[in-house]
């Protein structure tokens, strides 16, 4: 076995190991990419991502030179430790963070900070799929419904359906619509941002288009969410629920997902024609 071959399957073996020292914690994160209207049903695909963006430098990865970087090995020591601690107390957001940590400071260790440097991009991509606390989830959640809400009603007085706000309840003359949960646009939020991620780092633009095309992808999620809350709020006024609440509304949310996704690759390729 040559030297980058032993390398390797040491880096693979020490990798197995600490994935076994977190069980827990994925246990934890599997639960919920499951759970039922969970926000993180897309994080089963992230790992396979991140695969295939490695692979996909294989070549560069055989020519990178191989050291040893003995500050990985702090690395993992110190995430390992803290890990252990998270896990008594089953804080297993920050144990999420760690874990993507400890295979970062493995690569440093075995392979060298080249290497380390070719998998940046997949290896952090990886905290793409550690779900949010649900403290945090239920805080941006209500902050979200009641700007929605708002930022509805202000569309639909414009465009002449006369209507007021009670919370997160849109009231218009004879009907009302609850923006609920679901409705708070929390999960295509998410979504968009992690593909958001993933498309900048693939466009050929300077870093400062890329931070420009990755953050808005947060007001084209929230302008697409709302525009979506007025359609069925229309729908709802005109035709009642059982046709604006039914199959509709659900239909309507995967086809206004699409036409956000549309809308962040038209950013993309301004940048892009302007970068040119």
């Amino acid at each position: 076995m040559d030297e980058r071959k032993a390398a390797i399957f040491k880096f693979a073996s020490a990798a197995a190991l600490a994935i076994v020292a977190y069980f827990p914690t994925l246990q934890w994160m599997v639960d919920r990419f499951n759970a039922p209207d969970s926000y993180y049903g897309h994080a089963f695909f992230i790992p396979a991502i991140s695969a295939y963006i490695a692979w996909q430098r294989k070549e560069t990865l055989k020519n990178a030179p191989l050291s040893s970087e003995w500050y990985g090995l702090a690395v993992v020591v110190a995430c390992l430790a803290v890990h252990l601690v998270c896990a008594a107390l089953k804080i297993y957001f920050i144990s999420g963070f760690t874990l993507v940590a400890v295979l970062y400071g493995l690569v440093l260790f075995f392979l060298g900070k080249e290497t380390a440097r070719i998998l940046t991009f997949p290896l952090f991509f990886l905290f793409t799929m550690i779900p949010l606390p649900m403290v945090a989830i239920a805080q941006i959640t209500v902050r979200l419904k009641l700007f929605a809400t708002q930022a509805a009603a202000l569309v639909l007085n414009l465009i002449g359906f006369i209507c007021v706000t009670d919370g997160n309840i849109i009231r218009m003359p004879s009907s009302y619509v609850v923006v609920d949960t679901p409705c708070s646009g929390l999960r295509s939020l998410i979504s968009l941002l992690t593909l958001g991620l993933l498309f900048t780092y693939f466009i050929k633009v300077s870093y400062p288009r890329k931070a420009v095309l990755f953050l808005s992808s947060i007001p084209i999620a929230i302008a697409t969410n709302v525009f979506r809350i007025v359609i069925v709020a229309i729908l709802n006024d005109f035709f009642g629920p059982a046709v604006a609440m039914g199959t509709f509304h659900y239909v309507l949310g995967f086809f206004v997902f699409i036409f956000a996704f549309g809308a962040f690759l038209g950013v993309a390729k301004l940048l892009e024609r302007r970068n040119g």
